[in-house]
């Protein structure tokens, strides 16, 4: 079964506050949600459109497991918190196998 992956690229961060609210709770609803986190905020090369701005990299078992954890009321809650504060690009990707 392929796995499945949240891929965010951050555009712009315009309240770093909100983005450290959403940091406290985006993690547990993650783990909840059976994802690994395998890149947050590190060193950025950014090569033709791309933005070297923060971006993440979350692995899950399955795809529809990235679905189920993006879906999900701990998940919500933590995009409550980040509301307009962030610009980013937000991907569920399907793994090839």
């Amino acid at each position: 079964m392929p796995k499945g992956y949240w891929v965010s690229a951050y555009r712009t961060i315009t309240d770093p506050e909100k983005l450290a609210a959403y940091n406290k709770l985006a993690p547990s609803a993650v783990k909840a949600g059976g994802g690994r986190i395998l890149a947050r905020g590190g060193r950025v090369v950014a090569h033709d459109a791309g933005i070297a701005e923060r971006t993440v990299l979350i692995e899950f078992d399955s795809f529809e497991q990235a679905i189920a954890a993006r879906e999900s009321a701990a998940y919500q809650e933590a995009l409550v918190a980040l509301s307009d504060g962030v610009e980013r690009d937000f991907r569920i990707v399907e793994g090839i196998d």
